[in-house]
């Protein structure tokens, strides 16, 4: 995976009401590293719906749990002199398998709903959102210079993960 990119599994405590499960403990110095949360978000996107490309060029750290239906995220790094400049990584994850998924801002990243349900997920950042001067640059969800060194072939939302 792309340096930074993790995936760590997360508990759930079921008994006789349901389920709980802690997403986000700040004492998870192997998930966070030297990164704080500062606030949450929550997105509810349609099925198939695509939500990319932007990436984030002061520090933000974006951390995913998907509580409900399934997504795709991928991350492509564009980096000039970077090692991993044109590796695309991708994750499909769920609310039937509790993850959380941490993405360096720097990296160029999108998600999709895959399935036919719609998907419900919290997303942890370490920056509060100014709204006078955001923190993302954009690109096209379907933008051909996005291109896999491993497939040399622009990213396409519509095939399954590589992995």
């Amino acid at each position: 995976m792309l340096p930074g990119v993790k995936v760590q599994d997360l508990k759930k405590n079921v008994d006789e009401r349901g389920f709980f499960a802690e997403i986000m403990r700040q004492d998870w110095r192997e998930l966070l590293g030297d990164d704080t949360i500062v606030q949450a978000n929550l997105s509810y996107s349609f099925p198939g719906m695509i939500r990319a490309w932007h990436r984030h060029n002061r520090g933000q750290v974006d951390y995913f749990i998907v509580l409900s239906g399934s997504i795709k995220i991928s991350a492509y790094d564009d980096s000039p002199g970077s090692l991993t400049r044109g590796q695309l990584d991708e994750v499909v994850v769920s609310g039937e398998r509790l993850q959380v998924v941490r993405i360096p801002g720097n990296y160029w990243h999108g998600t999709k709903t895959v399935g036919d349900k719609p998907s419900l997920t919290v997303y942890c950042v370490n920056r509060l959102y100014d709204v006078k001067s955001p923190d993302e640059d954009r690109r096209p969800w379907n933008d051909p210079t996005i291109v896999d060194v491993r497939t040399s072939k622009p990213h396409d939302w519509n095939q399954p993960p590589h992995k």
